[in-house]
Parts: structure tokens; sequence; C-alpha cells
């Protein structure tokens, strides 16, 4: 897995921290902004760090629309693939994800849970309720790494 953030780690934290606390009103445009356009140069299978290293938090609709998208019943779906962690959420019994292909596509692409179709929630509204989340994604998700660099630019 890529290391993204080395020494500026601390530093990413504090200044996710801060632009959380002080909500600018043009946040979420410029982060919009800048999440189409470092996802215009940044292709994620070249990458799936996500995939690979973080472990999304399974909801019942999750479950049935994967199990169903491959024609098994739920609790055999389960049984396969999910186990409970110690927050009492379902998440996925192996990483990297046991759909991860070797070529970094997704074998249950369309029907993918709701945290990955979210992940790295660079383009929500409220961007500053996203802050700690957001310094965590810097360290998996080169994307996300980039934003809050041209973020850094825009709020000294």
């Amino acid at each position: 897995m890529l290391r993204l953030t080395g020494s500026l780690g601390p530093a990413n934290k504090a200044f996710l921290e801060k632009l959380g606390k002080t909500k600018p009103g043009n946040l979420d445009k410029l982060v919009h902004k800048l999440h189409d356009e470092v996802f215009e140069k940044i292709n994620c299978l070249e990458c799936a760090n996500c995939c690979k290293a973080l472990g999304p938090m399974l909801f019942e609709s999750d479950i049935d629309r994967m199990s169903s998208a491959l024609k098994m019943k739920s609790s055999a779906f389960k049984d396969k693939y999910i186990k409970m962690d110690e927050d009492g959420d379902y998440v996925f019994n192996q990483s990297p994800c046991p759909f991860l292909c070797p070529d970094n596509y997704c074998m249950i692409y369309e029907n993918r849970p709701k945290a990955c179709r979210e992940y790295p929630h660079t383009n929500r509204r409220r961007f500053y309720q996203l802050s700690i989340k957001t310094y965590y994604n810097t360290f998996t998700c080169p994307a996300v790494f980039e934003i809050v660099n041209e973020l850094k630019k825009n709020y000294k």
C-alpha cells in the first residue's frame, strides 16, 4: 500500500481540524471543484488502496444487493464474506476486499456497498463535518491527499 502523508500527517490534521471549526462559506464549492479536477488526473484502478486497506461498514441493504447480484442467499453470503466487528457492525471478513480483482476492478462494482460508493467523501455537502475522516483518508487515497494539499493553498 502506498504511504501518502509522511511528515505532513500532523500538519494535515491541524489544518483540517481548523477548517472544520471555521466552516468557510465557499468550502463545499471549492472542494467539489478540486474533487473533479483531481479525479480527472488520478485513476483509481492504478491504486485501489481503499479496497486493499479499508473495510467498509455494511448495511443489510448492501448485503441484500451484493448477495442478489451473486445469486446467493443473504445468509450464505454472510457466512462466506461477512463478519461482525468489535463495534457490532458488519464488515468483510478479509482484506483486501474479497471482490477486488487482480486488475483492481471490482467484481460487484454496480452493486458495491454504500460506503464504497461514497468514498472518499470529497464530493459531499458539509465537507467541514468530515475533517477527521478526511484526515484519515489522506493516508489511503492519493486523491484526498492532493485535494487537502490544494485546500491548504486556499485556506492558509
